[in-house]
């Protein structure tokens, strides 16, 4: 749907195009509707797939999964009886030896950090969502979930285990780990239950942003 929302919108509920900062009245769309910018096609805004209960289901998982993704191994690697295992905090450990100390604190932040906030600051939203009622502290956290969105690394992070696993089992006898498989399915749900679409909670729940 690329046409501008229809006039009979409520004036008071806007959409404002991230790229191009052009402003647009908010409609309802239905779940296989989506609205384009009309001066830069930037997708603007999505029928929603989800419900609040699913939603709030949803982070209950990814909570637990990221509890698994950093209690259990990653990868695991074994040479001539020899036999190590790496979790994600152990990772950020091992950078944070040596004059790298910074990288360290930015993999912390992209890998476990943000990822935690996110599930639990949606977790938080939502509980309260599902009983029609306004989060203490609603309008922080949802606009900490904005902040943190591009801070979400799991995706590079996962990439980049998956290529050291390639390299090194040519060498090395090399396994994924619980902790991997956990952290592939969490950025699946982070993507799903952190996007855009939590957005909606303003108008549903009547708060009016500052």
């Amino acid at each position: 749907m690329s046409d501008r929302p229809s006039p009979q919108t409520a004036p008071e509920q806007w959409i404002i195009c991230e790229h191009c900062d052009s402003l647009y009245p908010a409609q309802p769309l239905h779940k296989s509707e989506s609205a384009y910018c009309l001066r830069c096609a930037a997708l603007l805004d999505r029928g929603h797939r989800l419900t609040i209960e699913q939603l709030l289901a949803l982070s209950l998982a990814a909570g637990i999964l990221f509890i698994f993704a950093n209690v259990f191994p990653v990868i695991s690697i074994s040479m001539q009886g020899l036999h190590n295992e790496v979790t994600l905090w152990g990772s950020v450990q091992a950078l944070a030896q040596g004059q790298i100390t910074l990288i360290a604190l930015v993999a912390g932040l992209a890998i476990i950090l943000a990822p935690a906030l996110q599930i639990a600051l949606l977790f938080w939203v939502l509980v309260h969502a599902h009983r029609n009622q306004v989060a203490p502290g609603f309008k922080t956290c949802m606009r900490t979930l904005e902040h943190l969105r591009p801070w979400s690394m799991l995706e590079v992070c996962l990439l980049g285990i998956l290529v050291a696993i390639i390299k090194l089992a040519g060498m090395l006898d090399v396994h994924p780990g619980v902790g991997l498989w956990a952290m592939a399915m969490l950025m699946v749900l982070i993507v799903l239950i952190a996007g855009k679409d939590i957005r909606r909670l303003w108008t549903e729940l009547g708060v009016e942003p500052e």
